[in-house]
Formats: C-alpha cells, sequence, structure tokens
C-alpha cells in the first residue's frame, strides 16, 4: 500500500437512510457564515459559545451546523496525543487496572488540552460538539465504537479506537463525524491541516458504516443484518473524498479479494451527485509499478454507477479507484489462473 501516505493529502427501525438530503431545502449559507464570524473564540465559557453560535438561528438543523462546522473549524486533531493513547491501551488491553488508571489519566489531560489549547482527540471532539448542542437544546449523543483509515492496524484493532456523534433531528437520528471532517494529516510534517470535509455532515449510514461499526449496534441506524465487526474489518478503506461523491458502497464488500483471470470484477456505488464518465480512473499497483486504468464497462442506473473491470493478467494489485483527482477507495485482488476442466469419457 505504497500509495496510502499519499492519499492522505488528497436508530432505528423506520429511519433507515436519514441523511443530509432529508435537508435539501435548508441553506445553511447563514449557520456557516455565524461560525465564521466566532472563530478564535475561546472554549473559556462553552453555554455563551453555543448562545452566540445559535441563537439568531430558527431550526434545528441550522443550530447543529453553526455549532459543528465552529467545532471543525477551530479544534486542532491531535496526533500525538491520539497515537500515545493507541499505544497505552494496546499494551494494557489485557490488564484492566492499569487500564482504567490510564483512561483517567488520559481524560482529565485531554479535556484540559482541549480547553486551554483547542486541540483534542476524537473523544474531544465529540464531546464538544455535544456540550454545544446540549446548550442549544438539541439532543446529541456521543457514539464509540471503531473506525478505520489507510493506515489503521486491523490486527491491534482490539477494542473501540474511535468517537463520533448522533444528532436527532426531526424526530430522526443522523449521524456526522467532526475529527474527520476537520482536516487531515500531512504526510510529510505530520502536522494538522485543517481542511473540513462536508462529506461527513448528516452522513448516509450506508457508507458511513463502511468504516465506522459502533459498539452500540443501534448507532448504525440501519435495518440490515448484514453489518457487523467482522464484515466491517473486512470491508475496503474509503477515503474522506467518497462521503462527498457516494450515499453507498456495495462492491467490492471486502478489502482483499481473490479473483480469477478475466472474470468479471464489479464495483458499485450509489450516487451522491452526478459525475462524468471520462474522471472514472483506477490507478493499479502491482508491486513493480503503476498505472492508470481507464475503466470501459461503466453504466449508470437509478444513480447507480457500476463498474465492470477485468485483469488480464495474474498477480498481485493494490487498486485505487479515483473519480478525477479525488481518492475514493483501495482494494487488493490477488487474480489467479483460471483451472482448466478437463471432460471425461
Amino acid at each position: 500500500m505504497r500509495l496510502f501516505a499519499y492519499i492522505f493529502l488528497f436508530v432505528f427501525v423506520g429511519q433507515l437512510y436519514a441523511q443530509r438530503s432529508d435537508f435539501k431545502e435548508i441553506d445553511f449559507n447563514k449557520a456557516d457564515s455565524i461560525a465564521l464570524s466566532h472563530k478564535y473564540e475561546t472554549l473559556t465559557n462553552i453555554p455563551q459559545l453555543s448562545h452566540k453560535l445559535t441563537s439568531q438561528l430558527h431550526t434545528d438543523v441550522e443550530k447543529f451546523r453553526a455549532v459543528y462546522k465552529w467545532v471543525c473549524d477551530n479544534i486542532e486533531n491531535d496526533y500525538t496525543q491520539y497515537a500515545k493513547n493507541t499505544r497505552k491501551r494496546y499494551r494494557f488491553k489485557d490488564d484492566s487496572l492499569n487500564l482504567t488508571n490510564w483512561n483517567t489519566q488520559f481524560r482529565t489531560s485531554a479535556f484540559n488540552k482541549l480547553l486551554q489549547e483547542n486541540k483534542a482527540t476524537c473523544t474531544g471532539y465529540a464531546y464538544l460538539v455535544k456540550e454545544l448542542a446540549r446548550y442549544a437544546n438539541l439532543n446529541c449523543k456521543i457514539v464509540n465504537g471503531y473506525a478505520k483509515t489507510g493506515n489503521t492496524n486491523i490486527d491491534k484493532l482490539v477494542a473501540p479506537n474511535h468517537s463520533w456523534n448522533a444528532i436527532e433531528l426531526n424526530g430522526k437520528w443522523y449521524l456526522c463525524d467532526p475529527t474527520w471532517a476537520s482536516g487531515i494529516q500531512n504526510p510529510e510534517s505530520l502536522q494538522f491541516v485543517f481542511q473540513y470535509n462536508d462529506g461527513l455532515f448528516l452522513t448516509n449510514p450506508e457508507i458511513f458504516a463502511i468504516n465506522h461499526f459502533p459498539e452500540n449496534k443501534k448507532w448504525l441506524l440501519l435495518e440490515s443484518k448484514a453489518h457487523t465487526l467482522n464484515s466491517f474489518l473486512e470491508a475496503p478503506i474509503l477515503y474522506g473524498d467518497a462521503y462527498i461523491n457516494f450515499n453507498a458502497h456495495s462492491l467490492p464488500n471486502k478489502m482483499h479479494n481473490t479473483v480469477k483471470k478475466n472474470d468479471a470484477v464489479v464495483f458499485k456505488f450509489q450516487l451522491q451527485r452526478p459525475i462524468e464518465h471520462e474522471d472514472i480512473k483506477f490507478l493499479m499497483d502491482n508491486g513493480n509499478k503503476m498505472k492508470t486504468v481507464i475503466p470501459k464497462d461503466i453504466t449508470v442506473t437509478n444513480e447507480e454507477l457500476t463498474i465492470i473491470h477485468r485483469f488480464n493478467k495474474t498477480g498481485f494489485y493494490d487498486v485505487h479507484f479515483f473519480i478525477g483527482d479525488d481518492v475514493i477507495s483501495t482494494y487488493t485482488f490477488k487474480v489467479t489462473k483460471k483451472t482448466k476442466s478437463y471432460k471425461t469419457y
């Protein structure tokens, strides 16, 4: 997966598919403008900040938008703190006493760093969104669970490692990830870069579930029983641009795949917005070289994008799917020879 370092530059029953499109008639410009006008506000008085962000807005979704946007634009993701916490929690995974002591110590230091330096890990983001929403009389929850990115070591993912939010609006629950929406880590300098991703605001649960799995499965907000921890661990890697372009990812449903030479491999996504066929491409790495492949078999039916590709050579391939310059997902394919069949007489 040599491309990963460079890529980083770039409920409930009856509530299925609660997502951003439910509010397509809402103009969020006013909420975003208010959030921007209060940039550099401190966290010394959270109730007062919540009032400043929401008092001029009339709908709950706009109030939540202002809160969410402020957090994403003003809180820096502390990768050093996150890495230290990950190491400690893995070290103490079989030592409940030391794990409890570390968690208590970490919560205190993380909270102080959030208030004093506007830096946080995912728990701090989720906590601040919940608190600002609470003071605006919005019902917002912290959701703890598992999440994976291109540099997640699945073998060490033995305990929940991420937090995000669920927000109740007009009697339905919606999902957001303010941490991932706030920005990215520069792979060269390792410094945080603010880069807001609107695709992680009121995200379709179908695509959210590819890279997020809650401890309490009700927060999947899906009726389908197909989403399990195992299917989550086996699923492909989706990147931030996937949430902007698509509402769902169906196929391939696994990160690692074995196929026969010249067999049809199907890629299937539910579109969020129209895309040009000529923007669709694969970047394939066979371990010796990378090459761009333009797929020939592309169809769009009822906003569902289907791409069929055939590997004409055996080998092992890292496959990165792009829409223009937007990197969407990554898979691996082990391509083997077809088994010859012999007739018997």
